[in-house]
């Protein structure tokens, strides 16, 4: 049996793991076995901050994984994810850039699973809480990714 990782190593591989999906989702070329992978150290990246972060790494590991999961268009886990999010938010009274990605999430998975509707519900209300974004680089990043998300 392995020893345990402390909590700098758990903070180490979760920050690894999520630039690593960035990488990943970043990367024009991307083949299957890179998809798995992105899938895998996302899910892993969420698991390391479940054990030593905060209700703000719980969040955004939630968001990484539906954002993952949308980009591969795939829907269900896409909005099981976003779905997380939001209620992490909800539960934890978490606003500005987070809330409003957290919307953005569940515009865009609603997108890839057809919902017309839904996704442009998302989007305005990502666009209302973008509006309220303290830090304009943080506003920009919500309305930029809000400009990706696919039409339904």
């Amino acid at each position: 049996m392995s020893e345990a990782l402390d909590a700098e190593q758990e903070k180490r591989l979760a920050i690894q793991l999520f630039n690593g999906t960035w990488d990943l989702l970043d990367k024009t070329d991307r083949s299957a076995d890179d998809d798995a992978a992105m899938v895998h150290m996302a899910h892993a990246s969420t698991h390391h901050w479940s054990r030593v972060g905060t209700a703000v790494n719980a969040v955004r590991g939630e968001w990484q994984c539906s954002r993952v999961y949308a980009v591969l268009g795939r829907a269900e886990p896409a909005l099981f994810h976003a779905n997380r999010a939001l209620a992490i938010c909800e539960a934890n009274d978490i606003g500005d850039f987070d809330l409003a990605f957290c919307y953005e999430a569940l515009a865009r998975a609603h997108a890839v699973a057809g919902n017309g509707d839904e996704s442009r519900r998302w989007s305005g209300l990502a666009s209302t809480a973008a509006a309220d974004i303290v830090e304009d680089d943080d506003r920009a990043l919500v309305l930029d990714a809000l400009a990706t998300v696919p039409q339904a």
